[in-house]
């Protein structure tokens, strides 16, 4: 899912059958090195219960609070009744964090609790609401190919789920909420290398989950890295953010779905800490107008203007202290990385707004990219590691594939598992294979 809170995947499940070739170790899956997957922001599912702390903004809020579930607990995302006019604005209210400049840091909505399941299982990341299967599909394709790879879950295959709203902070900054979850990763990858004789493990990530493992990686020690970790491998990571994130925080994004209108959860959006992770990185995008409105255009460099332009001023603090220093380089992690990208696909690249400000969507001029991530973040990684002696960087590009396609598409899928078993280093006299 990517970087935005509305988002629905009408997706396309291809029978296995119809898969290219896997391999498989003759040995089964313990020849494997276990693996983890990390979602892309909204790839998994998110809970909340209410407290008496909780101020609802209408009665029908209020009402649909009294919905609960056991001991109080819903499921906040994906809930289909964001697609209810009257209900988005609930729904908004209840995801939308708040910068706390005493704390330096993110917090819930006061009355609003929240915690992710399934953590160490891939069952959060299959599905956003499993009762609505088949349009809130998420990994399940790409999971029932590790599966036929040799992967089980639980055993050598796990799943790393997590609060996407909230993002990392540059260091001397607290982010309570993101560094638990890398020390709740690092504690998962230390036990799914010990359940496995020790192996070390296997990254794979989707879009956002792509900067929180580097992220880990980068801030570990050389030591731990080497120890536990045999190899990432990112699918879709917008290393240096996107231009459609600036049209999330100028008019609200709900990617074309005509019943929510995108000015209810422009707001919620806004607040998302994650959200301002993922605006263009000025040292990528450099000086190229990426918003036009009137007489006055925006680029990387000037989204303090752009902020206080849009109406957010208050985003502008967190952004330059917090976000911005994060975006400045990007560090090697030591251990092999794989990405693997779409392109040739129309990606927003310029965002004309007319004369009716930011409360409308934008005239859009397109680039290259994935549909959702410029091509030039999708490989930033390749042009600031070029030349590096130290650190192993492989790309693999997927022309036509989709920011979200990639997890599902027969020729994306047929690179991926052939990269993690060349990952697994299976030789060809150990593999049999399936049709």
């Amino acid at each position: 899912m990517e970087m935005n809170v509305i988002l629905i995947l009408p997706l396309l499940v291809f029978p296995m059958a119809l898969l290219p070739a896997v391999c498989l170790s003759a040995g089964g899956s313990n020849d494997l090195h276990p693996l983890v997957l990390i979602p892309g922001s909204g790839g998994n599912q998110l809970e909340a219960r209410l407290t008496k702390d909780y101020k609802p903004s209408s009665l029908l809020c209020a009402l649909s609070a009294t919905r609960k579930g056991k001991d109080g607990w819903f499921r906040l995302w994906f809930d289909p009744t964001v697609l209810v006019p009257a209900l988005t604005r609930c729904f908004a209210e209840r995801m939308t964090l708040y910068y706390h400049a005493a704390l330096d840091d993110y917090r819930n909505a006061p009355g609003v609790l929240t915690r992710v399941p399934c953590f160490g299982s891939t069952q959060g990341l299959l599905y956003l609401d499993p009762h609505l299967k088949h349009i809130t599909e998420y990994m399940a394709t790409l999971v029932n190919s590790l599966e036929q790879l040799g992967y089980v879950d639980g055993e050598n295959l796990f799943g790393a789920p997590y609060d996407f709203r909230y993002g990392l902070a540059a260091e001397g900054h607290p982010s309570k909420v993101g560094t638990q979850y890398l020390e709740d990763l690092k504690e998962l990858i230390e036990s799914a290398s010990a359940s496995n004789g020790g192996k070390p493990v296997i990254l794979l990530s989707h879009s956002l989950g792509g900067l929180f493992a580097l992220q880990l990686l980068v801030r570990s020690t050389s030591s731990w890295r080497q120890k536990y970790v045999k190899h990432l491998l990112t699918l879709s990571a917008p290393w240096a953010g996107t231009v459609q994130e600036m049209l999330t925080f100028a008019s609200g994004y709900t990617l074309g779905i005509p019943i929510v209108d995108p000015l209810l959860v422009r707001a919620e959006q806004r607040s998302s800490e994650s959200n301002q992770w993922l605006l263009p990185s000025p040292k990528v995008f450099g000086h190229v107008p990426l918003v036009v409105s009137g007489n006055k255009s925006y680029s990387a460099w000037d989204m303090q203007g752009f902020m206080e332009d849009i109406g957010f001023e208050e985003g502008v603090y967190p952004y330059k202290t917090r976000v911005l220093p994060m975006t400045d380089k990007f560090e090697e992690p030591g251990v092999p990385v794989t990405c693997v990208v779409g392109s040739g696909v129309e990606t927003p690249e310029t965002l004309f707004y007319g004369e009716d400000g930011f409360d409308v969507q934008p005239e859009v001029v397109y680039g290259d990219g994935d549909g959702t991530v410029n091509l030039v973040s999708l490989l930033a990684l390749e042009s600031e590691w070029a030349g590096s002696a130290s650190q192993d960087l492989k790309v693999i590009r997927l022309p036509g594939v989709s920011h979200t396609s990639i997890l599902k598409d027969k020729s994306a899928l047929k690179e991926i598992v052939a990269e993690i078993c060349s990952i697994n280093a299976i030789t060809a006299s150990s593999l049999v294979f399936r049709a």
